[in-house]
């Protein structure tokens, strides 16, 4: 196992080594029992709970060897009347006290006070006769589908023992909780993951995917341990006590237990050969699913875009399409099982027929009774139920081990973490300068070149270029979104390379060019930066931004909730929102991309007149290509592929002949005349 394998805390480099998702190659066996081990770390918080659900798992089996004989003891001894001291089969000892106490009685008394015995079982295990009814269970699923996201969802909540009565719902209830302990603590660590991933990790991933992963492949892990810990060891345990009464039985007729063994033995080795199957079927499963949520979410995200644009009907067919490809793949799933099962149950078939054939003439010649036929009876069918989990359990262990595969490749994604020698950086003074910089984005494609510039605190800089110019990426890394490739980025003349990450982005505060909402309240939104911030400057903020008018015309106020991604205001209201809250923030670094492209002119002066009133305490750097709102700034620093062509304040660029500020001025003033 590799080194990053063994610890969930490490970044496994070979996964996608620039952060991004990539598509996982199929699994082999190996790799497999891999996984799966490495789930058992996440269990360990847990581990005090999961020896309890073992012992009670056993604590609800053992009564089971127990059960079948009060129906042998009614059937020879009550019914037929043998005497005790003639039974044809010993009895076990842990029988023996109730057959003390049935010596001497009447076939009635016998009877009666068997099933008085058996009413006790019923009431500590909730099982009953001969057949199915030794596999009593209580559980606690919710209604779902046969699809791979209500099922799994159902996974992540389940509860269940294999027992019932008193016992049994005791052991469910203890399950349910264990299973959401266990789910929530793997799916938190996830979501952390993703929160500490690079900001370019998602963009060749739609969000969609890793959605789907976070919510229906984490129970895997439930499935995983559940299948792993309990069932193997469980079911084998409760195998051999079952083997080991039916030979303290019936040890003079060997071919029963023999045939006993060989399907507790056939049933696992007839599945092996159809694991890789079963994982590639699982696998499809999954990404169908994902790639039918990712569709929803992009068609719910950008719902005024289709509508506006006549695109209602392409959508609605390609997520036709995806949900019942989903569908599909998981019916696909399900039929591969199901295929298994069966090719599994025809030998173990042919060999339980062959012993009871073989039980049915030892009746036939009195060799034993017709009570140890319904022993036996019992017997295999508690036999057969543990071939059952014991065969299912490489098949089961196929579908999980994709949901595991997909859940550590997100884990394992290089995450944006601080060095073990990374120290607290202090707050920022003087001001920002890059030194040669220099920065690849992850597919090697070159963004910025050879950057040098200054920016200090008091002052208004601008960045200005075309489309592409590498404006945005530029100001990226001086909160460290971006790390630099080449080059230093200097806080006070420190390199914020050997930095925290925590103590660079406190002093930031960066307005992005699409604005992003919560469906919370207005003060919830401007309080994101800073939570203890007063009402009274939240209220300041919104006021420099040019957001207060409007937000005290809303319904309840700065208490008004805003709907999902602030879908109750326009794009201008949520813009200057946007602004408001990075002033919460008061970070001595404000940091605006495209900050008034959605505002009036009248509120864009006002929000200029603000920014410069706040760069006396700030350096406030913007980012714009409506020459309006950088016209006043200090120094302006123009944009081509990735360089810094020319550096000046606005009359100092507009000045030089042939300036290519300039000459992006005269084309800007001429497109609009």
């Amino acid at each position: 196992m590799s080194a990053a394998a063994s610890d969930p805390k490490r970044v496994d480099e070979t996964h996608g080594s620039h952060g991004r998702l990539e598509e996982q190659h199929e699994l082999g066996d190996l790799e497999t029992l891999r996984l799966l081990g490495r789930a058992f770390r996440y269990v360990a918080p847990l581990r005090g709970r999961m020896a309890i659900k073992f012992c009670l798992l056993i604590t609800t089996l053992i009564p089971f060897l127990v059960l079948p004989f009060p129906i042998k003891i009614i059937i020879d001894h009550g019914i037929l009347a043998l005497p005790l001291s003639e039974a044809p089969t010993p009895y076990p000892f842990f029988i023996m006290p109730l057959i003390h106490l049935l010596e001497g009685r009447s076939p009635t008394e016998i009877i009666l006070w068997t099933a008085g015995f058996q009413l006790l079982l019923v009431f500590l295990i909730g099982a009953v006769g001969t057949g199915g009814g030794e596999r009593d269970q209580a559980d606690a699923y919710l209604a779902s589908g046969h699809d791979q996201a209500t099922s799994t969802e159902n996974a992540a909540n389940a509860g269940f023992s294999m027992g019932s009565g008193i016992l049994g719902l005791f052991d469910m209830r203890f399950t349910i909780r264990l299973t959401q302990a266990l789910n929530h603590h793997y799916r938190s660590r996830l979501f952390e993951r993703i929160q500490s991933l690079p900001m370019a990790a998602f963009d060749d991933e739609r969000i969609g995917d890793a959605v789907y992963r976070v919510m229906y492949d984490t129970p895997s892990i439930t499935n995983s341990v559940y299948r792993i810990v309990l069932t193997p060891f469980a079911s084998l345990l409760f195998g051999l006590l079952v083997l080991a009464v039916m030979q303290g039985q019936f040890g003079n007729h060997p071919t029963i237990v023999w045939a006993a063994a060989a399907s507790l033995a056939l049933t696992f080795l007839v599945s092996l050969p159809f694991s890789a199957l079963l994982r590639r079927r699982s696998s499809r499963s999954r990404k169908a699913g994902a790639t039918s949520t990712s569709t929803l979410e992009e068609g719910l995200s950008n719902i005024l875009a289709v509508q506006s644009l006549g695109g209602e009907e392409r959508e609605r067919s390609r997520f036709d399409a995806d949900s019942w490809a989903s569908f599909s793949r998981h019916r696909a799933q399900l039929a591969a099982g199901m295929a298994v099962t069966l090719i599994v149950a025809i030998p173990v078939a042919i060999v339980v027929a062959i012993a009871f054939e073989y039980i049915a003439n030892l009746v036939i010649e009195e060799r034993i009774s017709a009570g140890d036929f319904s022993l036996l009876l019992s017997y295999f069918v508690m036999l057969g139920y543990c071939c059952v989990e014991v065969g299912a359990l490489w098949i089961r262990i196929q579908e999980t081990a994709v949901g595991l595969q997909r859940v550590f490749f997100l884990m394992d994604l290089p995450a944006d973490v601080d060095a073990p020698d990374a120290i607290d950086i202090p707050p920022i003074r003087e001001g920002v300068r890059l030194e040669g910089v220099d920065f690849d984005y992850p597919d090697g494609t070159p963004a910025l070149r050879e950057v040098d510039m200054e920016a200090r605190i008091g002052s208004v800089t601008a960045f200005a270029g075309p489309a592409g110019a590498g404006k945005t990426t530029l100001a990226s890394l001086i909160p460290r979104f971006h790390r630099a490739t080449g080059g230093r980025v200097l806080f006070d003349g420190q390199d914020i390379a050997g930095a925290t990450t925590e103590s660079i982005r406190s002093q930031v505060a960066f307005v992005f060019q699409e604005t992003v909402l919560f469906d919370a309240t207005v003060i919830e939104n401007l309080r994101l930066g800073r939570p203890e911030a007063t009402e009274a400057e939240v209220e300041h903020a919104a006021r420099t931004a040019g957001a207060h008018d409007f937000i005290a015309r809303l319904p309840n106020g700065y208490h008004t909730r805003l709907g999902r991604s602030g879908g109750k205001l326009s794009v201008g209201q949520r813009q200057r929102l946007s602004i408001a809250r990075a002033l919460v923030r008061d970070a001595p670094i404000l940091i605006l991309d495209e900050p008034t492209s959605a505002l009036d002119p009248d509120t864009e002066r006002a929000l200029v007149a603000a920014l410069r009133e706040a760069s006396r305490t700030r350096l406030v750097i913007v980012i714009a290509h409506r020459l309006s709102t950088i016209r006043d700034a200090d120094t302006i620093h123009f944009l081509e592929d990735g360089r810094i062509i020319e550096s000046g304040s606005h009359d100092e660029l507009i000045r030089r002949e042939n300036g290519r500020f300039r000459r992006f001025v005269e084309l800007q003033t001429r497109g609009a005349a």
